[in-house]
């Protein structure tokens, strides 16, 4: 139903397309004949410390036994979430009694909504119902995608009790790489609210406007342009009726401490129950951060116990169940090895830890990640896995020697040390008015950069051939030295795979790519001085990929890539309370004492990509 629009915001599209996904795994709607084998109490009241009530509805084996039980807590629906997904049905078929709960204020359950922020006691507090239920035997586990996941996180900081395991798959760890990435707000949010959050509450609150997925959808087509480029964004009218809590986000910088309640690093200690994180290298900007960084997090907290009890599974995957059982996500396809069973995956673990079946999971490697370009899976005891630091300095090429400027239209190259030269750099025009844009739009996947070569606004340096195979696994790191006669601006620098094709697949979605030069500091926002030479870390780029022999790496710099974040204003000034923006000059230096460069993290040889810089 979407092949005639125009790829709405990433977050937007996840939860529109819920209706479709099920055809990939199956229907999961539950068939009369499948009803003879189990109950289903519709729309029970769970009561909240506060009095307030959310409605579930409860499925169980047929019988007067106690069972385990998992919860399920979705902000989109309950009804429409058991006609999309099977794993509520298998689970029954187990052993397991299955509470699928509408959160706070959606659908058929009280209170006010307030996106995430009631989900930790809320989420406490049905766990510990569920528990205490007649026909529960007190071990309960919990599961979830994005949202779903996330709020397994925040109830397991509340450490109920009751909690023996959970699977939150593709979600965040802390606020900074959630609602904002780099110190850039994710604009995403827009469109989420009104394609899946605005709908329910204009029937709950009787407001004007789309009130169906369908009516919601048509009036994003007819109105995402006016929405996403308003400025300031404190100012939108839209919303203000629809998520007040969302302004509430726009009044706190990245760094606020506001955002603790969202924040799950240095709490892991909190946290009990079994975990096995789960992610994609195309998913959300959050989610291999988040499963990676939860991981190692736990890890820690747990060092010494015979039992960790937490796994990481890392696939090539999209955002979504049902893209962890595809193969081919934007223009690459992986090989049939890279589809999971996500019911069985999800299952098989709760199994253990909350059944107490012996099936194996005891006795598997802890981490468990896909990597792209060879399409095979490896498996390890630890993340990261261990491996050699390889730098690329950028450097320019002109008149076919090494160092000096990129010329426009022209392509840098990547060396293995800082130009000889004492004055290279090069320089590029950030202008708000005309940002570069990303070609497939917020369509995620892996796609052909190669258009952007040669274009303004974006400076590109490409390695040498390999001259063998290279992996790349792990976190990616860019130090960038550069400076501006604009007091803020954004710095993207993305990492590709170019094929002897020409052909240029980006390793990851756009977000962990992202820092905001005001940000830099990571505690507090510092504004740039004209003409001074700042360096720019960036943290967060992350993946695993083979670079095949003729293989070349690619790193492209640019100021902004849209639409997927807040647009930086360059004056100085934020988004959220201003509209006025100017065009800057980026340079970005390449000498001898400003070494700019990308720090790959190589598994095993590192020749073929050593041997191959200059």
């Amino acid at each position: 139903m979407f092949a005639n629009m125009r790829p709405v915001s990433r977050r937007a599209l996840l939860f529109s397309l819920m209706g479709v996904v099920a055809a990939t795994f199956g229907s999961g709607t539950i068939a009369p004949a499948a009803e003879e084998n189990f109950t289903i109490e519709r729309n029970v009241d769970i009561p909240m410390r506060d009095g307030v009530l959310l409605r579930a509805d409860i499925l169980r084996p047929r019988g007067a036994d106690r069972f385990p039980v998992l919860v399920y807590r979705t902000p989109y629906g309950k009804d429409e979430a058991q006609t999309e997904y099977t794993t509520f049905v298998k689970a029954v078929g187990r052993g397991y009694a299955v509470v699928v709960q509408d959160v706070r204020g959606r659908f058929h359950s009280q209170g006010e909504f307030q996106a995430y922020r009631n989900e930790g006691r809320d989420g406490y507090d049905t766990i510990e119902w569920a528990a205490k239920q007649s026909w529960s035997n007190g071990a309960v586990g919990t599961f979830g995608l994005s949202y779903p996941g996330a709020v397994q996180w925040l109830a397991a900081m509340e450490q109920p009790p009751h909690l023996k395991a959970m699977v939150p798959a593709m979600t965040f760890s802390t606020p900074r790489n959630f609602f904002y990435s780099g110190g850039v707000f994710d604009l995403s949010w827009q469109s989420w609210i009104w394609n899946n959050i605005a709908p329910d509450v204009r029937v709950k609150k009787n407001l004007p406007g789309p009130r169906t997925e369908a009516e919601a959808e048509a009036g994003w087509e007819r109105e995402h342009t006016r929405i996403e480029s308003h400025l300031p964004l404190g100012t939108l009218p839209d919303l203000k009726e629809l998520a007040p809590w969302y302004y509430e986000w726009l009044e706190h910088q990245p760094t606020d401490p506001w955002w603790d309640w969202a924040e799950l690093r240095g709490k892991y200690a909190r946290v009990t129950a079994a975990v096995l994180n789960l992610s994609g290298w195309h998913d959300e900007t959050y989610g291999p951060e988040g499963a990676t960084t939860n991981f190692q997090g736990l890890v820690a907290a747990r060092r010494g116990k015979k039992d960790p009890a937490t796994h990481l599974l890392l696939g090539p995957w999209m955002h979504g169940v049902a893209n962890t059982g595809r193969t081919k996500f934007g223009e690459r396809e992986f090989g049939p090895s890279a589809a999971i069973d996500y019911d069985e995956t999800v299952l098989r673990w709760l199994d253990y830890y909350v059944r107490g079946v012996a099936n194996g999971v005891e006795r598997d490697n802890a981490v468990r990640y896909f990597v792209m370009g060879e399409n095979a899976w490896h498996e390890r005891e630890s993340w990261p896995p261990p491996t050699t630091p390889v730098n690329l300095n950028l450097g320019g090429a002109v008149g076919g020697a090494v160092g000096g400027a990129v010329e426009r239209g022209k392509t840098g190259v990547l060396r293995a040390k800082p130009s000889w030269d004492a004055n290279a750099k090069s320089s590029f025009i950030s202008d708000p008015a005309h940002p570069l844009r990303d070609p497939f739009g917020d369509v995620l996947g892996a796609h052909d950069y190669r258009a952007l070569e040669g274009r303004d606004g974006v400076l590109v340096f490409d390695s040498a051939p390999v001259t063998s195979d290279v992996e790349v696994t792990g976190k990616i790191r860019a130090e960038i030295f550069l400076s501006s006669d604009a007091p803020d601006l954004d710095l993207w620098v993305r990492l590709l795979d170019v094929a002897p094709d020409g052909t240029a697949f980006n390793l990851m979605s756009p977000g962990p790519d992202v820092q905001r030069a005001s940000y830099r500091s990571g505690t507090k926002r510092e504004l740039l001085k004209p003409g001074a030479v700042y360096t720019v870390k960036l943290e967060n780029l992350i993946t695993s990929n083979l670079f095949r022999s003729g293989h070349r790496v690619r790193v492209q710099v640019s100021g902004a890539f849209a639409p997927h974040f807040s647009v930086n204003l360059q004056t100085g000034k934020l988004e959220m309370d201003s509209a006025e923006a100017r065009a800057a000059t980026i340079t970005i230096y390449h000498d001898r004492r400003h070494g700019s460069r990308v720090i790959l993290p190589v598994v095993g040889p590192a020749d073929g990509i050593a041997d191959s810089l200059p």
